[in-house]
């Protein structure tokens, strides 16, 4: 029963109206394309992640299309390429950055402050022919609001690994592709890594989100819309029972609507960090609009979770969230005075029901705001981010601080480094 209604949910969302997917182009949440793509875990229509609205790169023989992203930083678009002989024309690319912050109310095992080396990765990618392929390697970290931070020299162990994401890709024609391997997910309005997004830390809802799946992927684009199916592991789980689905509708030049479904069609009861038992066993819905207009871009964004009730994994009765989103930049003129400049913003709302603990104790809630300001000289960049959780209820020991009793927690990032 489980299995039918995912389906027809996923499916019926694809076929009403045009929308998203996330492992290709359009940015979304979180991807790959005919070229080489974007968002949210997934590689190949990609939508949500706010619609990038930065500094223009500098013009070269093609610009990364992987890893996406949602601006307001940009992509090297004058990347080094070599040819292999037959193998074809081959791009290497990559991101190096350092994070430093501090804050107060930390949980236990975190720090009051940190600094870290949380990018240092390289891209290669093949983006023409029948026949192509991503492949990242390096060291990365996993900053998100409202939970504690592990460094890029011990995340490793716990999530996916020195190859966060690599697969190959058919692409018999420029409707049609197939992939499979690591791919990032189609799920939800943000990226994995910090650079692909307006903010360096990700927001609350990306918290109930799968990241990175492993699995099938196909893909296929007819006029403005782009649909995408896969079969993968959900929360890196290692059991292929997850169905994602995305269907991106390209309105017109300045908007894009996507609509995205996934869930698990079958009980697992795999658990870790990286696969937590009851997000793992979740069903997840988006619906994300995204409209370019000048120097703005605006991406407002609905989710919904539901977790069925479920002794075996510990789950005591049925519980959901239902999430808002809104992501804002603002990018100056890029011949003014103040060129490079971009004000990127997040507000967020999360809420949760039922008797399990998918926030900070079961039924508590919780509010965001961020602001990233963030400059781009060619390559390089820097951007500060001030940040806000705020609990609008929790379980006493389940919220921030020593001893979990406080309701808020306040952060102050800097993030530099380079896109090469």
């Amino acid at each position: 029963m489980k299995q039918h209604r995912i389906l027809v949910l996923c499916v019926g969302a694809l076929a009403s109206v045009s929308v998203r997917a996330q492992t290709t182009t359009p940015p979304a949440p979180s991807t790959t394309t005919t070229t080489m793509t974007p968002p949210a875990s997934g590689t190949a229509a990609a939508a949500p992640a706010a619609a990038p609205a930065a500094p223009a790169a500098p013009a070269g023989p093609t610009a990364m299309t992987t890893p996406s992203m949602s601006g307001p930083l940009a992509a090297n678009g004058n990347p080094y390429h070599f040819t292999a002989g037959p193998l074809g024309t081959w791009y290497l690319t990559g991101a190096i950055s350092g994070l430093g912050f501090i804050q107060d109310q930390h949980i236990p095992g975190d720090n009051s402050g940190q600094v870290d080396l949380d990018n240092a990765q390289i891209f290669l990618q093949k983006t023409d022919g029948v026949m192509q392929g991503f492949v990242q390697a390096g060291w990365y970290s996993l900053p998100d609001l409202g939970a504690g931070y592990i460094t890029s020299s011990h995340i490793w162990d716990d999530t996916f690994g020195p190859i966060p994401q690599a697969f190959v890709k058919i692409v018999p024609n420029g409707s049609f592709s197939v992939e499979a391997g690591k791919l990032p997910t189609l799920i939800g309005d943000e990226y994995t890594f910090s650079y692909e997004n307006m903010n360096i830390f990700r927001g609350l809802l990306w918290n109930q989100e799968p990241a990175i799946s492993r699995g099938i992927q196909g893909n296929y684009t007819q006029g403005p819309v782009t649909l995408a199916l896969s079969w993968n592991d959900g929360f890196y789980s290692n059991k292929y029972s997850w169905i994602s689905g995305s269907l991106v509708w390209t309105i017109d030049s300045a908007d894009t609507l996507a609509l995205v479904g996934a869930g698990n069609t079958a009980t697992s009861h795999t658990n870790s960090f990286v696969t937590p038992i009851l997000l793992n066993n979740e069903e997840i819905y988006n619906v994300i609009y995204t409209r370019t207009q000048g120097a703005w871009t605006f991406s407002p964004y609905f989710q919904y979770t539901s977790i069925p009730s479920e002794a075996s994994i510990g789950s005591l009765g049925s519980s959901s969230t239902t999430g808002v989103g809104l992501l804002v930049n603002y990018s100056f003129d890029a011949k003014g005075p103040l060129a490079g400049l971009s004000v990127p913003w997040r507000l967020e709302y999360i809420g949760s029901s039922g008797n399990n603990n998918l926030l900070y104790g079961p039924g508590s809630s919780a509010y965001s705001a961020t602001i990233t300001p963030t400059y781009q000289w060619n390559l390089f960049y820097v951007r500060a981010e001030f940040s806000l959780v705020q609990l609008s209820s929790m379980t006493v020991g389940d919220g921030f601080g020593s001893a979990g009793t406080s309701a808020h927690q306040r952060r102050v990032a800097l993030e530099t480094g380079f896109l090469f």
